[in-house]
């Protein structure tokens, strides 16, 4: 069963979680279809966003007199600078993980070089690592800072 998240980016693309047929091939053409499909309609999604606040800042902008008036917009627009900041970093992961679609290099773990799976790339599509070196690479990031 596809995760919220996953239904949320799948309905984004406006399609259905990918139905595997028994005899096909990891990362088919089909595979590799959708999952591009799914990732330009986020990155499409995530570019209005940020056109949203472009807009809203011009528009909101104002020299308010009042110092506490003041402050709180500009701590409104601080949070939403950090929000399209990260945005703009997941649309460069976005990008990068087409690109690994172009070069027929997508699907498969960096670490260990197994498959990822469909349904958690469904869940996570700019995902590079399969679930047991992720939780390693966790834990280890975890170990580090601690």
């Amino acid at each position: 069963m596809p995760t919220e998240k996953a239904v949320g980016l799948l309905g984004l693309a406006d399609v259905r979680p990918y139905q595997e047929k028994s005899d096909e091939e990891y990362m088919n053409d089909a595979q590799m279809n959708h999952f591009r499909l799914i990732l330009k309609a986020w990155r499409n999604q995530l570019r209005q966003e940020v056109d949203r606040t472009v807009h809203h800042m011009q528009d909101e902008a104002a020299n308010f007199p009042d110092p506490v008036d003041r402050a709180a917009q500009e701590e409104e627009f601080s949070l939403e600078l950090r929000a399209r900041d990260r945005e703009r970093k997941l649309i460069k992961k976005i990008e990068k993980t087409l690109k690994r679609i172009e070069d027929d290099d997508f699907g498969f773990c960096d670490t260990c070089g197994i498959e990822i799976g469909i349904r958690r790339l469904e869940a996570r599509p700019t995902a590079d690592m399969c679930i047991d070196c992720k939780t390693m690479a966790e834990i280890k990031e975890k170990q580090l800072q601690g």
